[in-house]
């Protein structure tokens, strides 16, 4: 029996064929390093990197593709942007919804940065009320930080709503898209945010080890690193310009290489499309889940603002023994415990439990895919309720 792949919030797959063909293709016959040396290869593969700037610009609304900098991953990113913005004496305002992409680098700068920190929870449906981002902000607020969607509980975020008072009271908004770049669209203009991060390995269809972020016009960032660019190598600090403000030592070309060929598989596919076919199944896995007793499902009683991510549990039963039958017994894989978001299960009470069970899905999923994680969560909930 074939793995029925229900993980795609912790990573897409599989990838797109056209992902895997492009990048071997590429590394063997480009796998020089860009913006190094003059000869052709070399001019080449820069071309490369310079057409996913550009691609990626375009594919969030950005206006300059050389803001479009490139790195590991979200977290990454997220670390750039928060060291490079805050300072001793500042204010951030984020959520108890994030990742610890998010949070640690703020405990960080909590404890060793004399910067402060304030937590904003979400209601009942999962969601943040941008009233209560604004009433947080402080003189010296410096950055609001918040996730697009949960990969907890998978609910949108009004970013649009809560960047346009970040905008009238002089904050930064960076927005962690890690769940949300290349399920729903993302246009940085209409929602006012000043720095976009963003990881290649999940829903954008490319490999792990790729990321990175959009940075507006007139958001500059401290330098945090330093190190080669490949141009004006005499200079003897860090360059200011972007992209090599943000980027340090040799690129990973190989992970442009399946980033460009997955965003042109989403583009060929329709981001529409994609997001409808999983909201779709999504919906499929929630009414089967919530007909089966004993099961709880957590915020999703409203599909309307969410992606394609279902947290539940089995009453009784812990999260990781549950997700340990559906793989055994199912051929299921799944996500359990705390998600590396551990504000979330703190406030649905979930983290005395040791966390939930998560239900990613993704672009190649199918009905039967859903059929059969229902019918698993079933004969777990029926041979629980025996016991």
């Amino acid at each position: 029996m074939d793995m029925i792949y229900l993980d795609n919030a912790a990573t897409s797959f599989p990838k797109p064929e056209e992902t895997y063909v492009f990048m071997d293709r590429f590394y063997r016959t480009h796998g020089v390093n860009p913006g190094r040396s003059g000869f052709d290869l070399c001019m080449e593969t820069g071309h490369l990197v310079d057409e996913t700037r550009a691609l990626l610009t375009r594919f969030f609304n950005g206006t300059d593709p050389n803001r479009l900098v490139f790195g590991y991953n979200s977290t990454d990113a997220l670390n750039l942007a928060l060291f490079g913005l805050l300072a001793p004496g500042d204010h951030a305002i984020t959520t108890t919804l994030e990742h610890n992409a998010v949070l640690r680098p703020l405990y960080h700068l909590e404890a060793l940065g004399g910067v402060a920190v304030d937590y904003v929870r979400f209601d009942g449906r999962g969601l943040v009320d941008p009233g209560n981002i604004e009433r947080a902000i402080r003189p010296n607020t410096k950055v609001v930080a918040l996730n697009h969607a949960s990969n907890v509980i998978g609910t949108v975020q009004p970013v649009a709503e809560i960047g346009r008072i970040c905008r009238e009271r002089g904050v930064r908004l960076v927005v962690d898209a890690s769940q949300t770049a290349g399920k729903i669209p993302i246009d940085v203009q209409a929602m006012h945010v000043d720095v976009l991060c963003f990881t290649g390995h999940k829903s954008l269809m490319g490999p792990m080890g790729i990321g990175g972020m959009y940075v507006q016009e007139g958001v500059e960032i401290r330098h945090t690193r330093a190190g080669g660019t490949g141009v004006r190598s005499a200079h003897r600090a860090h360059l200011d310009e972007y992209p090599w403000r943000m980027e340090y030592g040799t690129p990973n070309v190989l992970g442009i290489a399946g980033l460009n060929a997955g965003v042109k598989w989403i583009e060929s596919r329709g981001l529409e499309a994609i997001d409808a076919h999983e909201m779709r199944l999504t919906r499929r896995l929630v009414e089967g889940l919530r007909e089966i007793p004993g099961v709880r499902l957590y915020c999703q009683d409203d599909l309307e603002n969410h992606i394609a991510v279902v947290l539940f549990n089995v009453e009784g039963f812990e999260a990781g023994n549950t997700g340990t039958i559906l793989d055994v017994d199912h051929n299921i894989a799944c996500r359990t415990g705390l998600h590396c978001a551990p504000l979330v299960h703190e406030q649905i009470g979930t983290a005395a439990i040791h966390g939930g069970v998560r239900f990613g899905i993704g672009p190649f999923n199918t009905d039967a895919d859903i059929d059969a994680a229902i019918a698993g969560v079933r004969e777990i909930a029926a041979a629980r309720a025996r016991t």
